[in-house]
């Protein structure tokens, strides 16, 4: 296995144990943050995020406690009227699962829960992408989600 699939693969596992996993929140690092974090080996996890409805955050990966890969997402209801916080959480915990079941993060994904439809698209690949995850319902879009982010590099 490569170092990029080394990383690929403990990116998917640190996110399946942490928001997607109900990992246990830690002490904020920030006023109002909210602060996830997930170890296996050399390898470190954070996930720092602002918010509910409405929200922003950033992923970092460490390797030998030294910065390796980020990820910056900002994630909000369009139609609070067609889609609450707490469903649109249920549905991307429920299909984030499914994806990193597959081993991935990355990649087009489509997945159905109950009445709506999780989707994912992206461009690129664990060094380098840009993305954007969307719920729908009623043939109308009520969440969406930008993302983007990779390797960091001294």
């Amino acid at each position: 296995m490569n170092t990029l699939d080394a990383l690929h693969s403990f990116i998917v596992k640190a996110k399946a144990a942490t928001y997607v996993g109900d990992g246990k929140k830690l002490l904020s690092y920030r006023p109002g943050s909210i602060d996830l974090q997930f170890h296996d080996g050399a390898f470190v996890y954070m996930d720092s995020y602002f918010g509910g409805t409405d929200f922003i955050g950033q992923e970092v990966v460490y390797f030998e406690g030294e910065p390796c890969w980020a990820m910056n997402y900002y994630g909000y209801i369009l139609l609070p009227n067609l889609i609450q916080a707490a469903e649109a959480g249920h549905i991307i915990k429920v299909s984030l699962s499914a994806l990193y079941k597959e081993g991935r993060f990355l990649g087009g994904f489509e997945y159905a829960v109950d009445d709506s439809i999780y989707t994912d698209t992206n461009e690129g690949n664990v060094s380098h992408f840009t993305g954007k995850e969307w719920i729908t319902r009623q043939g109308k879009k009520g969440y969406e989600l930008i993302y983007h982010g990779g390797l960091i590099k001294p």
